[in-house]
């Protein structure tokens, strides 16, 4: 009994000072992931902003992984029975130090980062912050705000989180963050846990927009890859242009991520 406690005491201390931030598993490839894409695709997927395309529900995805690859953002997405999607694919390349799941964490927990990002605005002809201000909560019913946590250096198998952010568009908006550990990565799910309005009419119901980002460490650098979803009427789809509501916001979740990961090295 003795000797258990004496080694539960060194594991935990060797964990502490050498945080198991190391892949269980060897790095893959893009290509081991994502196959059939054309090198001009390519070229924009390893760009800094990567790609990013709206469709209908029923069109086909342009972004698939591989079968056998263990990732699989559509059917967490289509559980909500969306109208629309946004797919997204993008490839932070390998510069100075290789940035690995601990990093991908890190950078979700700085939600304050997402206020004042810019979109561009077509109705005024403008760049605008998307999010004019961002922060933690203490959960989907207590608005309280709490700061951010500090770095830390040993990785949770999940967590969640309750955020509020006061949209351009739709005014204060509450969102559940959900971290999950996978065998390669990291899975990020934003689900709204109140109605998304416009001028008090509901745009999209509690429930109804669910955005989910996939982050991997490759051989190339680290993957970002992503996909969102709306449910909508036609009754506000004929008047909120829906497509382009989740694309922006998506790609700001993204941007946002991938300054965080930047920020890491």
């Amino acid at each position: 009994m003795k000797f258990t406690i004496i080694f539960k005491i060194i594991f935990s201390l060797l964990c502490f000072v050498f945080p198991f931030t190391v892949h269980a598993n060897p790095l893959r490839s893009f290509n081991d992931i994502f196959q059939g894409l054309g090198e001009e695709q390519k070229k924009e997927i390893f760009s800094p902003d990567g790609l990013i395309r709206s469709i209908r529900a029923n069109e086909k995805l342009e972004f698939l992984p591989a079968p056998g690859s263990g990732i699989d953002l559509h059917n967490t997405i289509m559980g909500i029975g969306p109208s629309f999607l946004t797919e997204s694919l993008l490839v932070i390349p390998n510069e100075g130090r290789s940035l690995d799941r601990l990093d991908a964490y890190n950078a979700l927990g700085r939600i304050r980062d997402l206020k004042g990002r810019l979109y561009h605005s077509y109705t005024r002809d403008a760049e605008i912050p998307l999010f004019e201000d961002a922060t933690r909560i203490e959960g989907g019913r207590r608005s309280n705000p709490i700061p951010d946590p500090p770095p830390v250096r040993v990785l949770p198998n999940s967590e969640s989180v309750y955020i509020r952010l006061r949209d351009a568009n739709f005014g204060n908006s509450y969102y559940r963050g959900d971290m999950s550990l996978s065998t390669h990565g990291i899975i990020y799910s934003l689900t709204n846990t109140r109605n998304l309005t416009f001028m008090l009419f509901p745009v999209m119901r509690e429930g109804n927009f669910i955005a989910v980002l996939y982050m991997e460490p490759l051989v190339e650098g680290m993957l970002v890859y992503s996909m969102a979803g709306a449910v909508a009427s036609d009754f506000v789809s004929n008047r909120v242009h829906i497509p382009s509501a989740i694309a922006k916001r998506l790609a700001v979740f993204i941007a946002w991520v991938s300054d965080g990961l930047n920020a890491a090295r």
